[in-house]
């Protein structure tokens, strides 16, 4: 699939870095480094704008590295770009860790995973047909 992609930024397009990669590493577009206290959260520039097919979304994962080395996470856990939007990719990042961290210029700070999505349409009725697990949920099959 072809995806259009302006690049504000002075780094290289994001891409897979191994075969059987799905999600592609988003770089830090700063002017100076920003630094994230200790729950602080900021919204981080890529200078990536994309044009994405109708039926596909751009999900934007946290890096699994910066989040068990260093407590950086995304707001959101996992962000969903719309293929209408045409704004700048921007990373809404917090550290959820006791310690400051310094991102900078260039640094690798989320990942871009493509999917297709099905758009739904509500059928409305006054009852839902029953399944063995019913309305359990939140842990309800047990932990073991």
């Amino acid at each position: 699939m072809k995806v259009k992609i302006v690049n504000h930024s002075n780094h290289p397009l994001p891409e897979y870095k191994t075969p059987g990669s799905v999600g592609m590493d988003l770089r830090a577009h700063l002017e100076e480094p920003i630094t994230l206290g200790s729950l602080e959260r900021k919204l981080i520039p890529t200078g990536l704008y994309i044009e994405l097919p109708m039926g596909y979304e751009a999900q934007i994962r946290p890096r699994s590295g910066l989040s068990i080395k260093h407590g950086l996470s995304l707001i959101n856990a996992i962000g969903t770009i719309d293929s209408d939007y045409r704004g700048e990719l921007r990373i809404p990042m917090v550290n959820l860790s006791k310690d400051s961290y310094t991102i900078e210029d260039g640094e690798r700070i989320a990942q871009l995973v493509l999917a297709k999505v099905e758009l739904a349409q509500w059928v409305e009725v006054e009852e839902l047909e029953d399944t063995l697990r019913g309305e359990g949920g939140f842990g309800s099959t047990g932990h073991k």
